[in-house]
C-alpha cells in the first residue's frame, strides 16, 4: 500500500476540505400559489401536491 513521504502541510489540507460545502436546494414555483417551493413536496402556503388539496393551511 502506497505511504506519503512526506508529511502534507496544514494549507494543503484545508485546500483539499474545503470544497465539502453544502449546495443550495434548487426551487420550483407552485402551480397553483405560484410562490417557491421544495420540488417534490407540498407546498406550505396553499396545502397542494400534484393538483391535490394534501393539507389544510391555516392563514394567519
Amino acid at each position: 500500500m502506497a505511504v506519503p513521504k512526506r508529511r502534507h502541510s496544514k494549507a494543503r489540507q484545508a485546500k483539499r476540505r474545503a470544497n465539502w460545502k453544502l449546495n443550495i436546494p434548487g426551487s420550483v414555483s407552485c402551480p397553483q400559489c405560484h410562490e417557491p417551493k421544495l420540488p417534490h413536496r407540498v407546498c406550505p402556503e396553499c396545502g397542494f401536491y400534484k393538483g391535490k388539496q394534501v393539507i389544510e393551511v391555516n392563514d394567519k
